[in-house]
């Protein structure tokens, strides 16, 4: 554990706390499961309406209970025991694929219905996530945390690449065979969560009153590294962000059906993945800023190209490209934002974060199929690729502390 942070040794070191490992691969089931998911209901919603716009609001009603509860779930990963959120979360994910699946069986699925299930989803991730993303710190020494934010991410980047496969495949064989895998996964990564030993979490004692909850937003305003790092990721992808409409682009431009769809999803994953096991190895030792936009504008020229892509090679490899650049930005920001924040209001911060995420995804999707449904599919995505560009430009000049970042291993 001592050894250096970039020798081959210590870049699994993190792997060696059984908290850790048990975090890690139930953050693998339930991210897979999440993709089966994702790409079922995106096909589903689809062959439904045949509308870019609903394809948007998938998106949004799985973003508006984050922004919604911002105030209250990180709170409660602050004074709770994180572990036992997530697991919880994920019984709710479950739950969720089950309803799914019992409406499938009885031949009663809707588009009402499936935007009901994924609003109850949305709530169960709104929790979740700032509880995930501050139980990170707690399982391993802050030496081995950016290795663990690095293999974390390989995690989340395996289940990305295979579960949407995955995902075309059982929906090719039925969509209740996708959303009962998708149920025994969730429930699987519950059980082993809950395994993971209770690791120690710091917390103040605070009275709940309106400036205690409000913790996280004043911390993240003052803090311009952090502001820079989070808003970075909001506007970049929320302009940049094309997966909503791939169900459109799989059947009306590249002409590929369900596996085709779950291809076009695995390849921003596999071109993470890739860099997300490069980076546990080689970490990223100085320019940290600098490598990271210069990412975010590699991220934006990518989905530009795929924008215009009318080739099934051209767009997987722009989308594969486009997944390893953000994937070097995200572990640069991920990082940053764990090393500047105190555990006493992790929690809160990771929930003012999981918001911008949130909305940068979700709310991209949002954005990306409303553009759509106006301006048509392909100028929808060319446009967002320019403008996270630009964003990059710009916020390079608006963030001067975050661009003069250097070094991952402290505050810098």
């Amino acid at each position: 554990m001592d050894a250096d942070a970039s020798s081959p040794q210590s870049a699994w070191s993190a792997l060696r706390h059984r908290g850790f490992a048990r975090f890690w691969a139930s953050r693998f089931f339930t991210t897979f499961a999440t993709q089966i998911v994702s790409v079922a209901v995106g096909w589903q919603v689809y062959d439904l309406t045949r509308d870019p716009f609903d394809l948007g609001l998938v998106g949004l009603v799985q973003f508006a209970p984050s922004l919604l509860l911002v105030l209250v779930t990180g709170a409660v990963s602050d004074r709770f025991n994180r572990r036992m959120i997530v697991a919880i979360c994920q019984i709710v994910e479950a739950s969720c694929a089950a309803a799914l699946l019992i409406l499938v069986l009885a031949d009663d699925i809707n588009v009402t219905a499936i935007f009901i299930a994924l609003a109850v989803f949305g709530v169960a991730r709104a929790f979740m996530n700032p509880a995930s993303q501050s139980l990170i710190p707690n399982l391993v020494p802050a030496k081995s945390l950016a290795s663990a934010i690095a293999l974390s991410a390989s995690s989340w980047q395996i289940a990305v690449i295979g579960g949407p496969v995955a995902g075309g495949l059982l929906y090719g064989l039925g969509p209740d065979i996708a959303y009962g895998v998708a149920l025994v996964l969730f429930a699987f990564a519950a059980v082993i969560i809950a395994l993971v030993p209770r690791p120690p979490q710091k917390t103040v004692p605070e009275p709940a009153n309106w400036n205690s909850v409000v913790a996280g937003f004043r911390y993240v305003w003052h803090e311009k590294i952090v502001l820079g790092a989070i808003s970075l990721d909001l506007f970049a992808v929320l302009l940049g962000g094309a997966v909503a409409l791939l169900p459109a682009y799989a059947r009306d431009i590249l002409d590929v059906g369900p596996w085709g769809l779950g291809l076009l999803r695995s390849a921003p994953g596999f071109g993470a993945m890739v860099v997300a096991l490069y980076l546990a190895f080689r970490p990223i030792r100085d320019h940290a800023g600098l490598i990271m936009f210069a990412c975010v504008a590699l991220f934006g020229l990518f989905t530009l190209i795929f924008g215009v892509s009318t080739a099934v090679w051209l767009s997987v490899a722009a989308l594969g490209l486009a997944g390893a650049a953000d994937m070097v930005s995200v572990y640069i920001r991920e990082t940053l934002i764990q090393l500047w924040t105190p555990d006493a209001v992790r929690g809160r911060v990771n929930a003012v974060n999981m918001v911008f995420v949130g909305a940068s995804n979700e709310l991209g999707e949002f954005r990306a199929g409303s553009v759509a449904a106006l301006i048509g599919v392909v100028p929808a995505v060319v446009i967002g690729g320019v403008g996270t560009i630009v964003v990059a430009g710009l916020w390079m000049m608006w963030f001067p502390a975050l661009r003069k970042a250097r070094h991952l291993s402290g505050r810098v």
